[in-house]
């Protein structure tokens, strides 16, 4: 499955898998077009309860009775401007768990972006609302880097944490490929570039992204691959060297197998992107089963297959890469930095230029499909 996981398969069995637990965020992206890292929320834009002054001035006057800080009910910390005061909300996006992810204009300046509108009711327990300070945080902490998503502001109403964004109007990054209908190892090593630079950038800032997959890569222009921008950080967290994590989060055919068992830190980025580095290769995931059970087994064995078309036509640089990155050991595994250094990712690199077996296209189209079937089923389960 292509959803995101966070607690649905934290359990003392890593092969026991249940539900999204509601009180977890969840990606689900939607859109073919987009697919905005985005929230399901059964209100409109303009369907907000109106609060008056003097209700909001009353709510205040209690709570300082009661001795708390007013700002503490705030999301954010703190009162914001009103959303609708400088952008008009337009079409859908996408849709998720949480929210909706609005195509939205500034007014002053007729600029396109998107807004993420987060559901403040859906935000039940203290780690939600952490979850979600901290994925602005890590926005903003990430600001500059020209493969990220520019955070443009966050604000909140009654009902809504909003979270305006930079536009990525070209679209998914598979589906870009598939639309070109030609594909090259070296194209591949230029994307894998991109995608394990951010992943760099991310590591030396002290974030650990916990969630990359091709659904969290959208392109600025339709045509320009150097657009290319990681947009979801809701699984994000910050981390010091030698820090340990346990819970698991992440998505099935991407997730590391220390992941699983509970004990890991940022080396399982470099191996979520070793494996898209093998689906842009060969069209398919390198640990594949029917059901998420046996996907999880696979990657606990860590067998990687090179038999199958199209690898005995790919180059033995671009295999070794992916060993290096798909190593089972998290010590032995190849650092962001490292990867960039491999002599088939590194610029102007030993990537052949040849282009792959059309089939190689198809797979990936048919993945794709399966991927985005599989979203809006987990969506429709959840409104």
């Amino acid at each position: 499955m292509g959803n995101t996981c966070r607690g649905s398969f934290g359990t003392k069995n890593p092969h026991s898998i249940g539900k999204p637990a509601n009180s977890k965020r969840n990606s689900s992206p939607s859109d073919a077009s987009h697919s905005y890292s985005d929230y399901e929320t059964p209100m409109k834009p303009g369907h907000e309860t109106a609060v008056s002054p003097r209700e909001a001035r009353s709510a205040a006057a209690a709570v300082m009775r009661r001795g708390m800080d007013p700002n503490s009910c705030y999301v954010l910390g703190h009162k914001t401007p009103n959303l609708r005061d400088l952008y008009v909300l337009g079409r859908n996006l996408g849709q998720g768990q949480f929210g909706i992810t609005y195509l939205c204009t500034e007014i002053s300046t007729g600029i396109e972006y998107a807004c993420k509108s987060i559901s403040k009711r859906k935000l039940i327990t203290k780690e939600d609302v952490e979850d979600v300070r901290r994925e602005i945080q890590i926005m903003h902490h990430l600001a500059g880097h020209k493969n990220v998503v520019t955070i443009k502001g966050a604000y909140e109403d009654s009902l809504y944490v909003h979270i305006v964004m930079e536009l990525c109007a070209g679209g998914e990054l598979f589906d870009r490929i598939i639309e070109r209908g030609h594909f090259s190892e070296r194209k591949a090593a230029e994307l894998t570039r991109i995608i394990v630079g951010v992943v760099e950038a991310c590591h030396s800032l002290g974030v650990m992204h916990r969630d990359l997959k091709p659904e969290n890569f959208l392109l600025v222009h339709k045509d320009d691959d150097s657009s290319l921008k990681a947009i979801d950080f809701g699984l994000s967290v910050f981390f010091k060297p030698g820090q340990v994590f346990t819970d698991v989060v992440g998505s099935p055919y991407y997730v590391a197998p220390e992941v699983l068992l509970k004990l890991y830190g940022p080396e399982a980025d470099v191996w979520t992107a070793g494996v898209m580095l093998y689906i842009l290769l060969s069209g398919v995931p390198p640990f594949w089963a029917e059901t998420q059970q046996g996907i999880f087994d696979a990657v606990l064995k860590g067998v990687i297959d090179f038999d199958p078309d199209p690898w005995p036509l790919i180059s033995d640089s671009a295999k070794d890469l992916i060993r290096r990155m798909l190593c089972s050991s998290p010590s032995e595994r190849l650092t962001a930095h490292e990867v960039l250094c491999h002599p088939w990712i590194c610029e102007n690199g030993v990537a052949p230029d040849r282009v792959l077996d059309p089939a190689v296209l198809s797979r990936l189209k048919q993945f794709s499909a399966m991927n985005k079937l599989k979203k809006m089923a987990l969506r429709d389960a959840i409104q």
